[in-house]
């Protein structure tokens, strides 16, 4: 896994990478983006849950 510091859209797989968060380390799909925060869509097996992050932690990531 590669992190970048490329713009973050709507469709962009992106990593969470703050400290503090229980999320931390999860890799999810950002829905859209209002202001300074983007909703991520995080999927693991038979559950899926959408999350407002703000976007400073957050990074792209490709695989």
């Amino acid at each position: 896994m590669t992190l970048s510091n490329n713009p973050i859209l709507p469709g962009s797989t992106v990593v969470v990478v703050d400290s503090q968060s229980i999320y931390r380390g999860y890799r999810g799909f950002v829905q859209r983006i209002s202001g300074d925060k983007a909703a991520v869509l995080f999927e693991g097996g038979n559950w899926d849950k959408l999350i407002t992050i703000p976007i400073q932690d957050l990074e792209t990531t490709f695989d």
